[in-house]
């Protein structure tokens, strides 16, 4: 059953990253571009070593997935906030292409 559960959890996490390629090439926008990005980032990578931890029979490799998820959680939205604060900041037409939306 935990077999089952586990391979569940990589196919959803396979689905994430597969709906985010599509979102990168969907949207125009820088910052809609990275939105996109950075859930599959967080979501996806996540669903996908929760399935390989529940997979995992050793409790070592276990401890290394969600330490790896972990790290991902804390640095991936950092980068990707501070990436769209520096497209934010350097775009110089952004507010006159809001205005006129």
């Amino acid at each position: 059953m935990s077999n089952v559960i586990g391979i569940l959890f990589v196919l959803v996490g396979m689905f994430v990253f597969a709906v985010s390629v599509l979102g990168l090439y969907r949207f125009h926008y820088t910052l809609n571009r990275m939105h996109a990005a950075a859930l599959a980032d967080t979501l996806g990578t996540a669903l996908v070593m929760i399935g390989l931890m529940i997979l995992g029979l050793d409790i070592f490799h276990v401890l290394k997935l969600f330490l790896v998820v972990l790290f991902l959680w804390i640095t991936s939205p950092v980068s990707s906030h501070l990436i769209s604060k520096t497209e934010i900041l350097t775009n110089l037409n952004l507010e006159e292409r809001m205005k006129n939306k």
